[in-house]
């Protein structure tokens, strides 16, 4: 008696390919863990970026979940469709993004909107022009811990900044944003020391502003790897985001986080060009491409190499490549699903080995409306 995986359809022949499954049971499995690490709802900022979707983003306000995080004024504008709670763009806006931003404060009243900042001109911009649409707008010092990605390292530069921030009008400061995606240590215990000695200068930070009566009400901390981490802190909201349908690269690298893969690149055999050669319809177009080889996870092809990669291929070397025809299915995880689910504009939703629907990728783009 054999048992069919999880991830396998039972018919797929009208199903295109290449094309992204995702499994609804599975994102739900995914939010309940999420709200049992951080202990409740009251202090989940789930990011949107990896998934971009109204369905996952209903589905966490189902469990309780209102406020998020996104990455683009598009994603922000999804939330406000939702009617999201809390919508923490993070990203400081820059040029016509700036307007945009304030755009959605006008078009989805019952949404608190709210973004970061590290730079004091366009921080001073911000403030003139929320003056100009009668608002005052919730904005995080963004903090640089290490990644030197975006932000302004603590110090007495973040302090002046922060001081600025509390002197504009139109501004009303909240708090720290604070990501530390660089913190990838595989053992727990590891990524916890890295994570508190990337954090330490954040709390000095704090209590220095306090001590000269300045308030931070909130600190916004973390990602998926670090999750687990800033959940056992008091007063930090953590805002993890792969977690949602999690991946092969963050599932073999951070084994103490229980998340199942929830999204599965579906795609056929195309050829098989040489001796113990295959090629399936998986190239640039369908996967991330930036990660090394490999670049997804073959289910039930562990045994195959994979070679190369173009735009529409992927190239394998397999042992025993009898095994399998020209226009059989395969099924895959990706390395990184982030940027993978970018490039679908639906994905199909499977339950039971049967698409059961598709869900609308609504912000894969960097505009909807506004």
């Amino acid at each position: 008696m054999t048992t069919t995986p999880w991830y396998a359809l039972e018919t797929n022949d009208n199903l295109i390919s290449p094309s992204l499954l995702v499994y609804p049971d599975r994102i739900d499995y995914n939010i309940r863990s999420m709200i049992a690490i951080a202990g409740g709802t009251d202090r989940l900022r789930p990011h949107i970026k990896t998934h971009k979707m109204a369905e996952v983003i209903r589905m966490q306000m189902a469990h309780g979940i209102n406020k998020f995080k996104c990455a683009t004024i598009a994603e922000a504008q999804l939330l406000g469709s939702c009617e999201a709670g809390e919508a923490l763009l993070a990203l400081q806006p820059v040029g016509p993004n700036l307007r945009r931003f304030l755009a959605l404060i006008a078009a989805y009243p019952k949404t608190a909107y709210a973004t970061i900042l590290d730079d004091a001109g366009i921080a001073t911009e911000l403030n003139a022009l929320a003056g100009d649409h009668g608002v005052t707008v919730p904005v995080y010092l963004d903090i640089n811990a290490g990644m030197d990605r975006t932000g302004i390292r603590p110090g007495s530069g973040a302090m002046e900044l922060y001081r600025l921030l509390t002197s504009l009008p139109h501004l009303r400061v909240m708090g720290f944003h604070v990501y530390d995606g660089h913190i990838r240590d595989t053992g727990l215990q590891e990524r916890t020391a890295s994570c508190e000695a990337a954090f330490a200068p954040v709390w000095e930070l704090k209590k220095a502003l306090e001590k000269q009566g300045m308030q931070v009400e909130e600190i916004i901390a973390g990602g998926s790897p670090s999750f687990p981490v800033h959940a056992r802190k008091e007063g930090v909201d953590t805002s993890p985001g792969t977690t949602l349908l999690w991946d092969q690269r963050y599932g073999s690298s951070f084994p103490d986080m229980d998340f199942l893969p929830a999204a599965v690149l579906f795609s056929r055999i195309i050829s098989k060009p040489g001796n113990g050669l295959l090629c399936l319809d998986l190239g640039h177009k369908a996967i991330a491409p930036e990660m090394p080889f490999p670049r997804v996870h073959l289910l039930g092809m562990e045994d195959c190499e994979q070679l190369s990669q173009s735009e529409e291929h992927l190239v394998l070397r397999c042992p025993h490549p009898e095994k399998y025809r020209v226009g059989d299915a395969c099924y895959a995880l990706p390395m990184h699903v982030c940027p993978t689910v970018a490039k679908y504009p639906l994905v199909h939703t499977v339950k039971g080995g049967a698409v059961t629907g598709s869900w609308e990728v609504a912000a894969r783009d960097h505009r909807m409306t506004i």
